[in-house]
């Protein structure tokens, strides 16, 4: 499982996003990063709008709990994500993998 790091600002966690894919899903960890697959390309800020959604959707949270801490312009990004915990996070996404 990817590293999972609990601040006093919510949860982060690291991504790595391959825009243009054919639909929006989890397709396994690269290192330490969770890497991820979204249908926008990187353009005029999509792909960041969409990895948001996807991953509130997928954890169950309002779009408004879920940041990209850093990485705006880069394909691997710092997702923060509060009002979970760490463990919560953790079961989240591996219940959600497993579908």
């Amino acid at each position: 499982m990817i590293p999972i790091k609990e601040t006093t600002q919510g949860v982060t966690f690291a991504v790595k996003v391959h825009p243009r894919a054919k639909n929006n899903a989890i397709i396994g960890e690269l290192g330490d990063a969770l890497k991820v697959s979204l249908t926008p390309p990187p353009i005029e800020g999509k792909a960041n709008e969409a990895c948001v959604a996807f991953l509130a959707n997928l954890l169950e949270v309002p779009r408004s709990s879920v940041t990209i801490a850093s990485g705006q312009n880069s394909r691997r990004k710092v997702i923060r994500v509060a009002g979970l915990s760490k463990d919560e996070i953790q079961t989240r996404l591996h219940l959600n993998q497993l579908s």
